[in-house]
């Protein structure tokens, strides 16, 4: 990898990348190019420039020159770019008129760390490098230091940006993009990811038109309507094929991002906070550092782009022993009990799971004193001793004898008006003082800006944790923000909150992970409603979807595959019919479905036939003999479930020697077309044998004639093969 200067332009590159700017009129950074490694010179996409009307000229001799034209790396506003801003800036006065221009810059080895905030991480200075850029308001005194760091082994760049107050006015940021880019032409496609609760991750793509696509989310979370990511790809571009750009904000919390088509054939691309709920008072010597966006690079299509990704998250943004560590089958409790849970029942349905091999017991929600149902209890997290007379201690230690691990749900964001946290602390949620706060889910949001209150929550969990031998944590998180607004918060700080929200969140995780390291974090927030880059930071997997029929999650994991690899799933097989659709699915469908991510059983097993729990003990005994290449082989996309009838994906080992190929027929066909599925990522010159059939295959023959799965007369039909080099 290289960062270096040359004739007035930057360029990074690496065996793969190059990205490039330029400083023009010594002062304004005009982005060049990034995309696949060139040999790198400062001719990269030299402009014209062309004196046009209604273009402002901020050298009055230089009428062909304006801002308005110009492919730039971080616009400002009100100097004559009319397109998007990166930032904003209010001024003491009430004006919004600032002047920054470059100023100078340094390379630092390896990648800066992100203060309170997640982040890609190196484990040494050699991994990667990073360039700072410089750009300064003489008059205000202020600085902004915009952030790119390029790596080794990764086809990403990763930018972010500080604002430094160091003048005498107080300054007040109003708009905060971590990074803007600019593209030469509007021949491209987007591609973003939206939906709901219970149907997240849905895949849509739509042709650039002179037009503004505005995706965010102003809910306090990420949220399942929107994920902070855009994808900018050729036309032409397919899963394999065609250069593809990816996008992604490593944030919790609301975002912002922009794809605005220019009036002289130039696209923009932002990502950064949501201006609708964000703002930053910077006193004098103060700072503000925003969380970063991956941008990442392919010249093979989306597969290549998502390998990156995936590569990258599950080794450099996943921390902790759970980074490397295979993750645990699990059987949780809830739709076997909802709240009505017990010593008893618990005990019960933790032999039943560990006699089937299942390694991890999780109590979901209603352990704790007085909750009986939703509207009860959030925030008082102390057993109740009428459930467990024992205790939860207890109950670990019995499950640990059957030679099972134990997990435990938590809510910790929320309070439930009719606790005993919230008759002593009703000032400690996020409410206007002027309103009666509204409900959701029967609970309010506890204001993390406050210190006390995430000090509250750290030893709260940390007491039941400190106790138990659990191993495991649900982090659950049911609602999203309203009454934007903080008691412990002063009245100009008040547009702080939403942020000054998550960097609470953020301190609690991190603390909870340093006191418990051997705790395996996974997150939830009604499924997947908060399945972001931010939270992998601190709990290496998330529960993917509430959504547990097979058909949906079809949809739902193979969406989420985009950005994220397969051992940050949580997917589960779950009863029928199914308690979100009604659904009737069978059983090796359910599985097969589940075990492409990591896989947990959630249904009362002494409801099911004694030849469903020989079934699922053979499902369970099969994954054990895989897990390693799902959770840590490289994931392919083969047949999209929203383009019609058949879903299907392989995986292959770090080795290369074991692949791993899932087959779906949604609907019985009356017509037993027999349609080849060609594989990805073997070696051609290599030769697998199937462990299904013993039939040898070439590795070419895999990949490009492909293989036929033999037809079933029957609905939500699947097949798995796992094939091995020989």
């Amino acid at each position: 990898m290289q960062i270096y200067k040359q004739d007035n332009t930057f360029i990074l590159s690496n065996n793969e990348i190059t990205y490039s700017f330029s400083i023009e009129k010594q002062r304004y950074l005009r982005h060049r190019y990034f995309g696949k490694r060139i040999n790198a010179s400062t001719n990269i996409n030299q402009p014209y420039f062309f004196d046009r009307g209604f273009c402002s000229n901020p050298f009055p001799d230089e009428r062909d020159f304006s801002l308005d034209t110009l492919f730039q790396e971080y616009p400002d506003m009100n100097q004559g770019d009319f397109r998007s801003p990166a930032y904003v800036i209010q001024t003491e006065d009430g004006k919004r008129v600032t002047r920054f221009f470059y100023k100078g810059y340094k390379i630092i080895k390896g990648k800066p760390s992100l203060k309170g905030l997640p982040a890609i991480y190196t484990e040494n200075d050699k991994e990667a490098a990073t360039l700072c850029i410089t750009l300064e308001d003489e008059y205000l005194k202020a600085k902004i230091n915009l952030y790119y760091t390029i790596f080794k082994d990764f086809a990403a760049i990763c930018r972010h940006v500080e604002i430094v107050n160091s003048g005498k006015q107080n300054l007040y940021l109003e708009r905060l993009m971590a990074m803007s880019m600019d593209f030469a032409g509007t021949d491209y496609d987007v591609l973003t990811l939206s939906g709901s609760h219970i149907n997240e991750k849905n895949i849509n793509r739509r042709h650039i038109s002179a037009d503004t696509i505005v995706i965010d989310s102003n809910r306090g979370a990420s949220s399942p309507q929107e994920t902070p990511a855009i994808f900018l790809m050729e036309r032409e571009a397919t899963e394999n094929f065609g250069q593809v750009w990816g996008f992604n904000f490593v944030y919790s919390g609301d975002f912002q991002a922009v794809v605005q088509t220019g009036q002289y054939n130039s696209v923009r691309v932002q990502m950064g906070m949501n201006p609708l709920t964000f703002g930053w008072s910077l006193k004098e010597n103060e700072s503000f550092v925003s969380p970063e966006t991956v941008m990442v690079y392919s010249d093979e299509g989306m597969n290549k782009m998502s390998q990156t990704f995936h590569n990258m998250y599950r080794k450099r943004l996943c921390r902790g022993v759970y980074r490397e560590k295979i993750r645990p089958i699990l059987i949780n409790s809830w739709e076997a009990f909802c709240f009505d849970v017990d010593e008893e029942k618990c005990l019960s349905l933790a032999k039943k799971a560990a006699d089937l091999g299942i390694e991890l017991f999780v109590l979901d929600d209603g352990w704790f004193k007085n909750r009986v149902c939703d509207k009860n209890a959030l925030g008082d997290w102390v057993e109740d001793e009428n459930k467990f007379p024992n205790g939860i201690e207890h109950l670990v230690k019995e499950i640990n004898k059957m030679g099972m691990q134990v997990g435990i749900w938590f809510e910790p964001e929320m309070v439930s008006p009719n606790s005993d946290l919230y008759r002593k602390h009703s000032d400690w949620i996020i409410r206007s003082q002027n309103y009666e706060p509204i409900l959701s889910r029967c609970q309010y949001v506890l204001d993390l800006s406050n210190p006390e209150v995430c000090d509250y929550v750290i030893e709260s969990l940390s007491k039941v944790l400190s106790k138990t031998n659990v191993t495991y944590v649900k982090w659950d998180m049911n609602r999203h923000i309203t009454d934007l607004g903080s008691y412990y918060l002063e009245k100009d700080r008040q547009r702080e909150l939403s942020h000054r929200y998550m960097l609470g969140l953020y301190h609690i995780l991190d603390e909870l992970n340093k006191r418990f390291p051997n705790v395996l974090f996974e997150g939830c927030s009604s499924g997947g409603g908060r399945f972001d880059a931010g939270m992998l930071y601190y709990m290496p997997q998330t529960w993917t979807s509430d959504n547990t029929d097979a058909v949906c999650r079809m949809k739902i994991q193979y969406g989420t595959s985009l950005l994220f690899p397969p051992i940050t799933m949580g997917a589960h097989v779950s009863a029928v019919p199914n308690h979100q659709v009604g659904r009737v699915t069978p059983l090796q469908t359910r599985f097969i479905v589940a075990m492409s991510g990591n896989l947990g059983y959630e249904m009362d097993l002494a409801q099911i036939s004694d030849e469903e729990k020989e079934a699922i003990k053979e499902q369970i005994a099969f994954y054990k003999s895989i897990r390693e290449v799902i959770q840590k082989g490289s994931f392919y996309r083969l047949k999209n479930p929203q383009n019609g009838n058949e879903v299907a994906w392989n995986f292959v080992s770090e080795d290369k020697k074991t692949v791993i190929y899932c087959y779906f027929k949604i609907l019985a066909e009356p017509l037993r077309v027999n349609t080849p599925v060609r594989l990805k990522g073997l070696d051609e010159n290599g030769i697998y044998k199937s462990k299904t059939n013993g039939i040898c295959y070439g590795g070419d023959e895999l990949m490009y004639a492909g293989i036929v799965s033999k037809p079933i007369l029957e609905d939500f039909a699947s097949y798995v093969y796992v094939l091995e080099k020989v």
